[in-house]
């Protein structure tokens, strides 16, 4: 005797719903504000009602802003941005796979010290890394701001690389010891293709710090041929007033790179974030 299996009902969550939707405008709403504001004018962005859209938008501040070396600024967060993370992030891979398959008895002392270095504020070590980059004569200069980004961004991304590298099954690398692989090729060969998502999410955290970063821009550089796309927004303050509209133009035009990232690798970026959820 067969029994048909109860169909389950679904109950609606009314509070969690009511929540995210709340959430939802809390987070589209400043985009919102910063999109509409950047088409309009200095004199209707103070007339008009500013979480309504201008209805003579102008496209005079996009212009203003490519005008104001805007190409060179981005040209300089490029630069900053993949000579940081790239090092940073193919370092962090291979200390990882290090770390979790070493057999060293001093590797339990090498992971602590990489824990130590999320412990350090940034802010604490900006007057030993600013005699640092002065006596080696690389103040106002790109490689000034790609080396202490380096450093800061490694101890994270092992971490968390090295939890993934633990969760693929020893199995795999037995098998391809017994098959006379060695270390180097299991790294690349078995361990490098399994953690693509866990790459691809450290990478692109990396270079959303790396990218809006403020303070080494501010301190480790001083002429406009070494300004970054933050610190560049100060050309559209004046005296005794802000052009705010060129501002969020700027602001807009510096998050493209970002959004064109996120949806080339928002696969691997979501597999990297949920990965161990199901366990």
């Amino acid at each position: 005797m067969t029994y048909a299996p109860r169909s389950r009902r679904r109950t609606l969550n009314v509070p969690a719903g009511i929540g995210g939707w709340v959430w939802l405008v809390i987070v589209i709403l400043p985009i919102y504000y910063v999109v509409i504001t950047s088409f309009k004018d200095q004199q209707s962005y103070f007339t008009v009602n500013p979480l309504l859209p201008s209805t003579t938008p102008t496209l005079s501040n996009f212009q203003l802003v490519l005008e104001n070396d805007f190409v060179r600024y981005f040209t300089n967060s490029v630069i900053v941005t993949a000579g940081a993370v790239l090092p940073a992030v193919l370092v962090s891979f291979m200390a990882a796979y290090g770390l979790v398959r070493g057999a060293s008895r001093y590797l339990t002392g090498v992971s602590r010290v990489f824990l130590l270095g999320l412990s350090i504020p940034l802010q604490a070590t900006i007057i030993p890394i600013y005699w640092a980059i002065t006596q080696v004569y690389l103040y106002d200069t790109l490689l000034a701001l790609i080396l202490p980004s380096i450093a800061f961004a490694i101890p994270i991304s092992v971490l968390v690389l090295s939890n993934f590298l633990r969760d693929i099954p020893k199995e795999l690398f037995e098998s391809m010891r017994l098959d006379g692989c060695s270390d180097w090729s299991m790294m690349w060969r078995l361990a490098f293709p399994l953690m693509r998502p866990a790459i691809a999410t450290v990478a692109v955290y990396n270079a959303l710090t790396v990218w809006n970063s403020f303070l080494f821009p501010l301190i480790l550089t001083q002429s406009s041929e070494s300004r970054t796309l933050p610190l560049s927004l100060w050309t559209f303050q004046g005296e005794f007033s802000v052009n705010t509209p060129a501002i969020l133009a700027a602001v807009v035009l510096s998050a493209l790179p970002l959004v064109v990232v996120y949806v080339v690798a928002r696969r691997q970026l979501v597999a990297g974030l949920t990965a161990g959820f199901s366990k």
